[in-house]
């Protein structure tokens, strides 16, 4: 039998490949080269997001992956800005940048129950409070994630549900 469709609905069309997908118009900026930022990468690409590593230290390097070391005009305000290790030196500096440019999102992993190294990092650099409040953490939809794949899905599930302006969110 086949399938009726909601008139009112393009997406359902969407999903039955009987319509295109618009693009999304994104652009997923992973900052850091881990686990997490490959699998962000790699699904993030499949979602509609125009996916791109940002990695400071030319040393690191993701398989598959063309790393960019500067800054540049893809941070605008098309950009989603994830980045994947909270435990990297290069935190303070890389968030007082990134904050100089217009991006629409940006957040750091980690967990609600440790204090965000970020907040110090970038008071200690003369980053002024409101900026400091742009940048997001914890990060992701509240599903008890675990492994790089689980983090990367629940990272972009909140990205999309932001996207797409459902209560998906980011709160927890």
């Amino acid at each position: 039998m086949a399938h009726t469709h909601d008139a009112e609905d393009p997406a359902c069309a969407v999903a039955h490949s009987e319509a295109p997908v618009e693009p999304a118009g994104r652009t997923l900026v992973a900052v850091f080269a881990s686990p997490v930022a490959e699998c962000l990468l790699r699904f993030g690409a499949e979602l509609g997001f125009r996916p791109i590593l940002f990695e400071p230290d030319p040393e690191r390097r993701l398989e598959g992956f063309t790393a960019v070391t500067g800054l540049g005009a893809w941070l605008d305000a098309t950009a989603d800005v994830v980045l994947t290790d909270h435990h990297r030196e290069e935190i303070g500096p890389v968030l007082r940048d990134v904050l100089k440019f217009p991006v629409r999102w940006v957040g750091i992993m980690g967990s609600a129950r440790h204090t965000a190294p970020h907040v110090r990092a970038l008071a200690d650099l003369g980053v002024p409070p409101e900026e400091v409040a742009r940048v997001h953490r914890p990060i992701g939809l509240n599903i008890g994630s675990r492994t790089p794949p689980e983090i990367a899905v629940a990272t972009l599930a909140g990205l999309i549900a932001d996207r797409n302006a459902r209560p998906g969110g980011f709160a927890f």
